[in-house]
């Protein structure tokens, strides 16, 4: 399951009440949103969201106002599909805290390149517009948790000590 498409300036969702597409600014991602057309709250995407397209990812990475989990994969590997689920439960749990995506390495081998991922899975975090940490291998989602929750709290340490 996925969850939305990247646009680009945000997240593209429908409105589970009322099936109005609505757009959940990268800038604002950890916000509360309403939906354009009834109002109601829409919630934060908790599936991942995938990258269709290398310059979504850059803006989505550039502006993004919560840290963004990349999962750089591909359909013909079995670890990757092994992973997949645990990280619809991540993004699940997770969701309004951080944005997971999916980038397909076959598709968007650009991205594959010039982030020289050599094995997959792979998942990095951004930050900030910067790639805060990385980690090969297909993992449980409580891993992935303290994998994310881990490097968030290191940046945000090392931020401070660049700022005193």
């Amino acid at each position: 399951m996925v969850a939305g498409e990247l646009d680009d300036r945000g997240v593209v969702t429908v409105c589970a009440a009322c099936g109005q597409k609505n757009r959940l600014a990268y800038g604002r991602l950890g916000d509360t949103s309403r939906c354009g057309q009834c109002k109601r709250e829409l919630p934060p995407p908790a599936a991942p969201v995938e990258v269709a397209r290398s310059a979504d990812f850059d803006r989505l990475v550039a502006s993004a106002s919560v840290p963004v989990v990349v999962d750089y994969w591909a359909p013909w590997c079995g670890p990757c599909r092994m992973v997949a689920p645990e990280l619809q439960k991540v993004a699940a749990r997770q969701a309004g805290r951080l944005l997971i995506v999916k980038v397909n390495t076959d598709v968007l081998a650009d991205l594959g390149e010039r982030f020289q991922i050599r094995s997959i899975p792979t998942l990095a975090v951004f930050a900030g517009g910067r790639e805060i940490a990385r980690t090969a291998g297909a993992r449980p989602a409580d891993e992935i948790e303290a994998f994310i929750e881990s490097a968030v709290s290191s940046a945000g340490t090392r931020e401070r000590e660049t700022h005193a």
